[in-house]
């Protein structure tokens, strides 16, 4: 068999022909804005932690619970709201999900006792469960195919700035208002956004030209699970988010716990952290589009070394007693744990067909969350109340290890798995035409 060579047309097909570059950074802007408004609602809850804390009488679990209720739904729900979506209409789901992730902020701002806002967050994560998978699909579908990793790395970090929002203004908010005013600043913030989002973009400008008959023969759903590379993708992606994500969640209370912070300083100094996060998810982001530019499997390279990097500085950030040294540590961690996000996000866009990108970054949503974002806070909660938070967050930084070693059975499938994806869409377009013909 002759050996496949790495191009740049491994990057998979071009969607944005006819799409108006300065469109294309509106759609991104306004997608990015709900984006953080998802995570600010999401992660405002994080600020609050010690005053729930005291005034219901919590356990740790029951908050970590509070949390990944939230990352649980999106995980359940995704994929069949996000195929929905790539079925009836990207813009008006979004709008949708906008709507109902702030009105359930709003009802987590009445809750009475604990079973009240788990409920109202059960309801936050039904209202976000598909908006990352398909905001990440609008996004991709409007700018070029070798943007793909700088765009869906900026995106992610979208997450980390609303969560950085979140926590400083929800900390800051909590402290001088009272922890119900934090939840409603969010609530209005989105629901203010959700109002603007279908006067500007339009379904009928965002969505990639095809005809019906090529989708059909393509069979593209099956492409969301028809190579071992996109299955490793997701897996890989989601193990890394365990730890990123968990330092996310728990990062406020262990400034509380062992830093002696009011609310309003570690929400500050988390968001700080997570600030640090988003900005090295672009970097590694656009990194991997440079260096990945005329060979593709090297995006899949750096990924393995962000695993690795992160593991190293969170286990030595961890290791170290309270102070300025492990600060700086978890800061250089975290700006390199969550990097595989513009990597495994344009993987899983290249090894997919156009028409279900919604759903395939639904797949990778689901992954990230069973694997990572649901299961990391409530795990890590659990073993906290058994042996403290310090010691907890020692053994998080392992599951990088994991992650690196199943990003490396994608790298070694993908040039494989890519050319056997190409082969089948260039004979989809004869097998529609000749069944058009036939009598």
């Amino acid at each position: 068999m002759a050996a496949y060579i790495a191009s740049a047309e491994d990057d998979g097909v071009d969607t944005s022909q006819g799409i108006s570059r300065r469109y294309a950074w509106i759609v991104f802007a306004l997608t990015f804005g709900l984006l953080i408004s998802d995570y600010m609602s999401r992660q405002v809850l994080n600020a609050v932690f010690p005053l729930l804390k005291g005034e219901w009488a919590l356990t740790d679990s029951q908050l970590g619970l509070l949390s990944g209720i939230v990352a649980l739904m999106v995980g359940l729900l995704t994929f069949p709201l996000s195929l929905l979506a790539d079925r009836f209409g990207r813009v008006k789901s979004l709008v949708l999900m906008a709507v109902l992730w702030s009105l359930a902020t709003l009802g987590c701002a009445l809750a009475e006792n604990y079973q009240q806002m788990f409920i109202a967050r059960f309801l936050v994560g039904v209202g976000e469960a598909a908006y990352g998978s398909v905001g990440i699909a609008v996004v991709v579908a409007v700018f070029p195919r070798d943007m793909r990793a700088t765009l869906a790395g900026a995106f992610m970090a979208g997450g980390m700035f609303g969560s950085v929002l979140g926590m400083a203004l929800g900390g800051v908010m909590a402290q001088h208002f009272g922890w119900r005013w934090a939840f409603a600043g969010m609530a209005f913030f989105g629901l203010m956004l959700a109002l603007l989002y279908p006067v500007l973009v339009k379904e009928s400008k965002i969505s990639p030209k095809r005809s019906r008959a090529s989708c059909k023969a393509e069979r593209p759903l099956r492409t969301l699970y028809s190579s071992r590379s996109v299955i490793a993708a997701y897996v890989a992606s989601g193990l890394q988010l365990f730890v990123g994500g968990t330092v996310i969640v728990w990062m406020p209370s262990y400034l509380n716990r062992y830093y002696a912070m009011g609310t309003d300083q570690a929400g500050v100094l988390a968001a700080i952290i997570v600030l640090c996060s988003g900005i090295g998810t672009i970097i590694c982001a656009i990194l991997c589009d440079r260096l990945g530019r005329q060979r593709p499997d090297r995006k899949i390279s750096l990924a393995i070394t962000y695993c690795l990097g992160s593991c190293l500085l969170l286990s030595l950030a961890f290791a170290l007693p309270a102070g300025t040294a492990q600060l700086v540590l978890i800061c250089l961690g975290m700006m390199i744990a969550v990097g595989t996000n513009g990597p495994s996000s344009a993987m899983v866009a290249n090894l997919t067909h156009a028409s279900v990108h919604g759903t395939a970054f639904a797949t990778l949503t689901l992954a990230n969350n069973l694997l990572g974002l649901a299961t990391g806070p409530l795990i890590t909660g659990k073993v906290s109340d058994l042996i403290g938070l310090q010691a907890a967050f020692q053994l998080v930084p392992l599951i990088s290890i994991a992650a690196a070693a199943v990003f490396f059975i994608a790298k070694r499938h993908y040039h494989s798995d890519m050319a056997r994806l190409e082969a089948q869409q260039q004979i989809a377009p004869g097998a529609a035409q000749i069944q058009e013909v036939k009598p």
